[in-house]
C-alpha cells in the first residue's frame, strides 16, 4: 500500500467523522441555535458600531440600552412563556397602557404606593385570566382572544384618562430617578426589576415542574394530556403570566417617563413578539428560552441605539428588525423541518 492511498484513506475517514460531529452537534443543540445566532448577531451590532462611531461601546451607552428597554425586556419575559406553548398574546401593549395609567390616576389621587402598584399588577392578571380562560375554556383562538384583551385594555385606559397624568409620588420618582453606578456604568431599580423578572422567568422554566409542562404543552397538546400533566391550568397560567408582566411593564413606564399616558405601547405588543423570536423562541411551540429573549431585546435596543447615532429616521429600525424577524423564521423552519425528519 502507497503512502498516496494512505493518505486518501485517511482523509476519506476523516470527512464523514467532520460531518457527523457537525451533524450531532447540530441535532443535538437545534433548539439553541437560533440563540446562538441572535448572541453573534448582537456582538457584530456592537463591534460594527464601535468600529463605525469609535465611542459607541461606552459605559453610559451599555448602561441606557437596558434603562431605556426595561418595560420591553418585562413584557418578554411574559411572552416567552405564552409563546413557548404555540400561542399569543397581542394585548400586552394596552395592557401597560391601562395599568400605567390606571397607577398614574390612584397616584395622583393621593393613593399610597403599597396600594396602587398591588392594583396596577392585579389588574393586569386579571385581563390575563381572562385571555386564558376564553382560551382554554372557550376554545378561543388565542390570537382572537388575545385581540379581544388588546381593545378592552386600549378602551379601559381611555375611560380612566384622555389625557397623560403626571406622577410625582416619591416611590415612583425614586425608581425612576435613582441611579446605581459602578464607574461608567450605572443601573436605575427599573433595570433592577427586569434583570430580577428574567432570572425569576429562566428558573420558573427550567428548574420547576410547571417549567417543563409549559415546555411538554407547546411540544405536543395531546400527548401532555396523556402524560397526566395539567395542560387547562398551565394555559391559563401563561397568560396570566403575561399579564403580570403587562402590569409590572406599566409600573417601570410609569417610572421611566414620570407619568402615565393611554396611548404608551402602542404597537408595542408587535415589537414584543419579534424579540422573542429573534431571541430564539420558536412560534410553533415547545422550544425557546426566556435569556434568549433578553438578547433579543438587546439586539432592538442597539439597533434603535445605532438609528440614532447615524441620525437617520426610526422606520430603519422597524426595518431591520423586520428582516432580522424574516431571517429567524427561515431559520427556524429549517430547525423545525430537520426534527420532523429525524423522528
Amino acid at each position: 500500500m502507497s503512502a498516496t492511498d494512505t493518505t486518501t484513506r485517511s482523509s476519506a475517514a476523516a470527512e464523514p467523522g467532520a460531518k457527523g460531529m457537525i451533524g450531532t452537534f447540530t441535532s443535538r443543540y437545534a433548539s439553541v441555535l437560533p440563540t446562538f445566532a441572535a448572541i453573534t448577531i448582537l456582538i457584530a451590532l456592537l463591534v460594527g458600531a464601535e468600529i463605525y462611531f469609535g465611542n459607541f461601546l461606552t459605559g453610559r451607552n451599555m448602561s441606557a440600552l437596558l434603562l431605556d428597554n426595561a418595560y420591553l425586556m418585562v413584557l418578554a419575559v411574559g411572552m416567552t412563556f405564552v409563546i413557548v406553548t404555540a400561542g399569543i398574546d397581542l394585548s400586552v401593549g394596552s395592557v401597560m397602557a391601562f395599568t400605567g395609567i390606571f397607577g398614574a390616576s390612584l397616584f395622583a389621587s393621593g393613593v399610597p404606593f403599597v396600594i396602587v402598584i398591588p392594583v396596577m399588577l392585579l389588574s393586569g392578571v386579571a385581563i390575563g385570566l381572562l385571555i386564558g380562560v376564553l382560551v382554554q375554556y372557550f376554545n378561543v383562538q388565542p390570537f382572537i382572544a388575545s385581540l379581544a384583551g388588546l381593545f378592552l385594555g386600549r378602551g379601559l385606559a381611555y375611560v380612566v384618562s384622555l389625557q397623560s397624568i403626571r406622577v410625582e409620588d416619591p416611590v415612583l420618582s425614586w425608581l425612576g430617578s435613582t441611579r446605581f453606578t459602578l464607574g461608567d456604568f450605572y443601573i436605575a431599580p427599573t433595570g433592577v426589576i427586569a434583570l430580577l423578572t428574567v432570572i425569576i422567568g429562566a428558573l420558573v422554566m427550567h428548574f420547576t415542574r410547571f417549567g417543563r409542562t409549559v415546555y411538554a404543552v407547546g411540544g405536543s397538546e395531546q400527548s401532555a394530556r396523556l402524560m397526566g400533566l395539567n395542560v387547562a391550568r398551565t394555559k391559563v397560567m401563561v397568560y396570566v403570566i403575561s399579564g403580570l408582566c403587562g402590569g409590572l411593564a406599566g409600573l417601570v413606564l410609569t417610572a421611566y417617563t414620570g407619568s402615565g399616558y393611554p396611548r404608551n405601547g402602542i404597537g408595542t405588543e408587535l415589537d414584543v413578539i419579534a424579540v422573542v423570536v429573534i431571541g430564539g423562541t420558536l412560534l410553533s411551540g415547545g422550544r425557546g428560552y426566556v435569556l434568549g429573549s433578553m438578547i433579543g431585546v438587546f439586539v432592538f435596543g442597539t439597533i434603535k441605539t445605532i438609528i440614532n447615532f447615524m441620525g437617520a429616521e426610526q422606520s430603519w429600525t422597524h426595518i431591520i428588525v423586520g428582516a432580522l424577524l424574516l431571517l429567524f423564521i427561515v431559520v427556524q423552519r429549517a430547525i423545525v423541518a430537520r426534527s420532523d425528519r429525524s423522528r
